[in-house]
């Protein structure tokens, strides 16, 4: 059922974005695709893309576990202080690459990250909280362990440069990375292709 039910909010969110597009009106911030609450204004041009070295900014960004009754706030730089974690990011909840290959990797490979000291793995996406809640409870991973945050204003996507820009609205570039204490100590982007940002290229590096 919820992942019927995130299907049919997806479909209808890219229904109303093409037809805005169509007729030239602004939609509601309901069915805008990514975001949760306002239209979202990123100044792409001035930021650089996140590299080795870099600290995790501090952003809010919003959880919903299958045990929640609504989401929750979570600070991504509060949630990861003191711990060595893999953070993923994806462009969208339920899309095809994502759900057959990119989140696929990180759930079958969570033993063997944890084995590498990988003490956390985040999925994260600007699709709302709703959405990658079922996404998580659907998919398997959060069972696997695996968080799912929403990024639904953009603000984690905008500090690492990674803003994607589409007719559906902001998302997010596919990236992969290791981060200890808050510092990224490893990352992966799709330059070269796109199974660089999966698990397995990812334990390699470790």
């Amino acid at each position: 059922f919820a992942q019927t039910l995130a299907m049919k909010i997806l479909t209808t969110s890219l229904l109303f974005a093409v037809i805005g597009q169509v007729l030239g009106f602004a939609l509601p911030p309901a069915f805008r695709p990514g975001s949760g609450t306002s239209v979202i204004t990123l100044n792409m041009s001035s930021i650089d893309e996140v590299k080795v070295g870099d600290k995790i900014p501090s952003v809010t960004m919003r959880e919903l576990k299958s045990n929640m009754e609504s989401p929750q706030e979570v600070n991504i730089a509060e949630l990861i202080k003191g711990k060595k974690v893999a953070i993923f990011g994806v462009p969208g909840a339920f899309t095809p690459g994502c759900s057959k290959s990119h989140l696929p990797s990180f759930i079958n490979a969570q033993k063997d990250l944890k084995e590498k000291g990988i003490e956390m793995t985040i999925c994260v996406a600007t699709n709302d909280a709703y959405v990658m809640g079922a996404w998580g409870s659907t998919s398997g991973g959060e069972e696997a362990g695996i968080a799912f945050l929403s990024d639904s204003e953009g603000k984690l996507t905008e500090s690492f440069g990674l803003v994607m820009d589409t007719p559906v609205g902001i998302r997010t570039k596919r990236f992969s990375l290791i981060a200890d204490d808050g510092t990224i100590t490893h990352y992966f982007n799709t330059a070269g292709q796109k199974s660089d940002t999966w698990a397995p290229n990812v334990l390699a590096s470790l």
